[in-house]
């Protein structure tokens, strides 16, 4: 009986781990937040998400902050003149029902003026507050990881 416990325990134990990796304010839902693990001497890191809108009004990411930056940003990547090129962008709109994907070659938060390197390596966590007009702020755990997760890299080549 045990072994058959303990069996359970190990099975469950990767559902808690993905479970524990989203994030709730409000109607909105902020899932598998995430960042590439970069070399040393980089001097900038990008963070990904998504954010699900389950409710009946709009709401708005107004910005973002996180103790490892002096700056953190919000971006985007627009074609122009045939050349994708990364902006800032004051806010994103996710939409009521909506949900929008910071992804690589997307929306992206970016970090400046990065402060604290060591949590920058594959398998470590930094956190990030996102700011939202209506639902207030949330505070998630980025997890850095050594590439970027399947459904990033799908969404990159969808579009």
């Amino acid at each position: 009986m045990l072994k058959k416990l303990m069996l359970l325990a190990a099975l469950m134990l990767p559902t808690c781990f993905a479970h524990a990796h989203e994030y709730k304010v409000g109607a909105l839902e902020i899932a598998h937040p995430w960042s590439q693990e970069l070399p040393p001497n980089a001097p900038t890191v990008a963070a990904y998400f998504v954010i699900h809108n389950t409710g009946s009004t709009a709401d708005r990411l107004l910005g973002v902050d996180s103790p490892i930056a002096g700056i953190a940003q919000l971006h985007e990547h627009v074609m122009q003149n045939d050349l994708m090129k990364m902006q800032e962008v004051p806010s994103v709109e996710v939409a009521a029902g909506g949900e929008v994907k910071f992804a690589p070659m997307a929306y992206h938060v970016m970090l400046l003026e990065l402060k604290d390197r060591s949590l920058l390596s594959d398998g470590k966590r930094f956190p990030l507050t996102l700011h939202f007009e209506k639902a207030g702020d949330v505070t998630v755990e980025v997890a850095v990881q050594k590439k970027a997760p399947d459904a990033a890299v799908e969404h990159v080549h969808a579009q």
